[in-house]
């Protein structure tokens, strides 16, 4: 498992029993999680006082209750800021388990520019939500085409951008389609070093289409592979569908591009350090291609 554990200003502090304990600077969110199927003693004095409490409904979605939770605030990693607030479906705005994928491609962004300082490494970012990757490959010193269907999320992310001293950096935003946005590419001739795609598991596009992870990711890769420039760097996909392995998704991207382009195709989990019982909190997959 790739296990995000380089934060100071976030940590799981416990998990049992279907919920998590979390703490986002100095406040401590109990929130839902599926993943947590254990149930250990909750000695840890933060259950008993958190800030605020997201309860699931039997019903399906939920709501939270607040305690004393500011009403927006700030968490920061490796030099990058990020703006959050608790919002529907659990959410704060930041999946912290990302973390271990900015680590990877940020070293090889690096690694590139310091081997080639006159070649720019383009990136394209697509489900970009509120930006946390986006920076991230910034901040390295790349520059970046943020994709994502949601105008809030783009403006979130262009915040993040700003707080991150990034305000300036060459960003793309862009509130499109993804697929749409990249089959314009293709028209265009436009051209990455590295794509990055979050995508959901379940989505709806403006005019009706259908998006069903399974259903619909082999092509999406397929397609978007087509813009990949002739000496690319990586290609990251991230998934939180629990039906999609972390082997289904090595096996989608080394059937894409390694007969065209070589390179190495690794996949697994990723996940979270729990602070109280030493164990690992699973948060997903991902795959990653390398050149």
């Amino acid at each position: 498992m790739w296990i995000a554990d380089g934060w100071t200003d976030y940590e799981v502090l416990d998990a049992s029993d279907r919920e998590k304990l979390e703490r986002w600077g100095k406040f401590i969110l109990v929130r839902p999680d599926p993943q947590v199927l254990w149930k250990t003693e909750r000695t840890n004095p933060g259950w008993k006082r958190p800030n605020a409490h997201y309860h699931r409904s039997r019903s399906g979605g939920g709501e939270w209750e607040f305690f004393d939770l500011p009403q927006v605030w700030q968490i920061g990693y490796k030099g990058l800021s990020f703006r959050l607030q608790p919002f529907a479906f659990k959410h704060t705005g930041l999946f912290p388990e990302q973390a271990v994928n900015w680590d990877w491609f940020s070293g090889l962004i690096r690694a590139r520019r310091a081997q080639q300082p006159d070649r720019p490494v383009r990136v394209l970012n697509l489900f970009a939500y509120t930006g946390g990757a986006t920076l991230a490959a910034a901040q390295a010193g790349a520059q970046v085409t943020h994709v994502d269907a949601s105008k809030g999320m783009v403006t979130w992310a262009k915040e993040n951008a700003a707080a991150s001293g990034l305000a300036d950096a060459p960003i793309r935003w862009l509130v499109d389609d993804c697929r749409k946005f990249v089959e314009r590419e293709l028209r265009r001739g436009s051209r990455y070093d590295a794509v990055i795609m979050d995508p959901p598991s379940y989505g709806r596009g403006p005019k009706g289409e259908t998006w069903v992870i399974e259903d619909s990711i082999y092509d999406f890769v397929k397609l978007t592979a087509e813009v990949l420039s002739d000496d690319p760097l990586f290609f990251l996909v991230n998934s939180y569908t629990t039906g999609l392995q972390p082997a289904m998704m090595a096996y989608i991207l080394g059937t894409v591009l390694t007969p065209k382009l070589g390179g190495n195709v690794h996949a697994d989990e990723i996940g979270l350090p729990v602070t109280q019982s030493g164990l690992v909190l699973p948060c997903g997959a991902a795959a990653r291609w390398q050149r």
